[in-house]
C-alpha cells in the first residue's frame, strides 16, 4: 500500500462519522417533543405576556394577578389553582386548559376561547366574558347560572354565542 491510500482510509472513515454524527443531530431535533414552560409557584404580578405562545406550559399555583395574556395561545396550560384575578386574557386561547380551582375573579375574558378546558372549581366572579367561547367546558351548575347572569356577545373566532355556548336559558 502508498502512503496516499493509507491517508485515505482515516479520511473515509472520519467522513462517515461526520455523517452519521450529522444525521442523528437532525433525526434527535425534529423527533425531540417540545415541552412548555414551567412557571408553578411563581410570582407573575403585573406580567405582560400578552401575544405569546404558551401551549402546555405549567402556571400551577402561580400568581398572575393583574397580568396581560392578552392574545396568548394558551391551549392546554395549567392554570390548576392559579391567581388571574384582575387579569387580562381578551381574544385568549385557552381550549383544553385546566383552570380548576383557578381565580378569574374580574378578570377580561373578551373573546376568549374556553373550548374544552377543565373549570369545575373556578371562581369567575366579576369576570367580563363578553364573547367567549364556553364550548364543553365542565363548570359546576352554580358559576354556570352566575355566568349566564352576565353572558352576551359571539365570538369572533369561532362565531358561536357566548349564552349558547354556556346553556343559559
Amino acid at each position: 500500500m502508498t502512503r496516499r491510500q493509507h491517508l485515505r482510509i482515516p479520511v473515509v472513515l472520519f467522513s462517515l462519522i461526520l455523517l452519521l454524527v450529522t444525521v442523528l443531530g437532525i433525526f434527535g431535533a425534529i423527533a425531540t417533543p417540545a415541552w412548555g414552560n414551567n412557571y408553578n409557584k411563581e410570582f407573575l404580578l403585573n406580567a405582560d405576556l400578552s401575544g405569546r405562545v404558551l401551549t402546555d406550559s405549567s402556571f400551577t399555583k402561580a400568581n398572575l394577578r393583574n397580568s396581560n395574556l392578552s392574545y396568548s395561545d394558551l391551549q392546554g396550560v395549567s392554570f390548576f389553582g392559579a391567581n388571574l384575578e384582575s387579569a387580562n386574557l381578551e381574544g385568549a386561547n385557552l381550549s383544553y386548559a385546566t383552570l380548576d380551582t383557578a381565580r378569574l375573579t374580574r378578570a377580561n375574558l373578551k373573546n376568549a376561547v374556553l373550548e374544552g378546558a377543565f373549570a369545575f372549581n373556578t371562581k369567575f366572579e366579576g369576570a367580563i366574558i363578553e364573547g367567549a367561547d364556553f364550548t364543553d367546558v365542565l363548570l359546576r351548575e352554580d358559576a354556570q347560572n352566575m355566568l349566564c347572569e352576565v353572558a352576551s356577545g359571539t365570538n369572533p373566532t369561532t362565531g358561536r354565542d357566548t349564552r349558547d355556548t354556556l346553556f343559559c336559558p
